[in-house]
């Protein structure tokens, strides 16, 4: 078996946490590999996160953060999260519990029983181009927000008109998402358990209030009015665009895959007050 550790950054007690797992997985004969930046700091060799999608378990240490990096290497790779954060949507498992946990997920793989539940990702795509999957949302945006800034939308699902008129940008999210960048954004919360999309125009002067759409819908989202613009998924920019252009977002093919106990949806909500 092979597994694959990621420890957040600059994060003393991930490091060590990590060094500990790798250590125990070892003696129990199973293949580690460790993150390039987690690496550097046990002074081990590291794999490059793009690989991870190799392994057969990922373990993903720290907070939602650590778990979005996780989930770009692993892709179809089922993550287990132990959390190091304070809220811990994505992450189910307590630092004094990590060790045996993990070791007993890695038992059941090898008897044929992870069990695993999948979670919605989003892909946006444009012409000429499509982005890899994002767990938690995708943003189509001006380059800057806020007066002065922001760009024209016009916004579609299903091909009918949705609404139009100057906002910071376009806000997609999953289920997942929904508790993230979505809630900022004053967007609903939406149980892990419902399958939709969230669709949330940004700080919008004339726009139409946060809609949920079915799974399978297809938003589409024109910007215009500015000279650039960008694609951002999950904190991270995928693409530049060069207005006046148009993003489709859609449910993507491949799900992110999660191992391990779920996390508790209104326990880790509670934990926003």
């Amino acid at each position: 078996m092979h597994v694959g550790l990621v420890a957040q950054k600059d994060n003393g007690r991930a490091a060590f946490l990590a060094a500990e797992l790798r250590r125990r997985l070892r003696e129990a004969d199973v293949t580690v590999a460790v993150d390039t930046t987690t690496a550097e700091t046990l002074d081990v060799e590291g794999t490059p996160i793009e690989a991870f999608d190799d392994c057969d378990l990922v373990v993903s240490i720290g907070g939602d953060g650590t778990f979005l990096f996780a989930a770009r290497g692993a892709d179809g790779t089922p993550i287990l999260g132990v959390n190091l954060g304070e809220v811990g949507f994505l992450n189910a498992v307590g630092p004094e519990e990590a060790v045996d946990v993990v070791l007993d997920e890695v038992a059941a793989f090898r008897a044929g029983e992870l069990t695993v539940h999948e979670a919605p990702r989003l892909a946006a795509s444009g012409d000429g181009w499509t982005a890899p999957p994002t767990t938690n949302e995708v943003v189509v945006q001006g380059s800057i927000r806020g007066p002065g800034g922001g760009v024209d939308i016009e916004v579609s699902v299903d091909g009918k008109r949705y609404s139009d008129g100057h906002a910071d940008g376009l806000l997609v999210a999953t289920p997942t998402g929904s508790t993230a960048y979505n809630l900022s954004e004053s967007g609903p919360l939406v149980h892990p358990g419902v399958d939709a999309i969230v669709v949330n125009e940004m700080c919008a002067s004339d726009g139409m209030p946060p809609l949920v759409v079915g799974p399978d819908s297809t938003v589409s989202v024109t910007v215009s009015g500015a000279d650039r613009a960008v694609v951002v998924g999950d904190g991270r920019v995928l693409q530049e665009l060069a207005p006046p252009a148009e993003v489709s977002v859609a449910r993507a093919d491949s799900p992110m895959r999660v191992a391990g106990p779920a996390a508790d949806f209104f326990e880790a909500l509670g934990k926003l007050d």
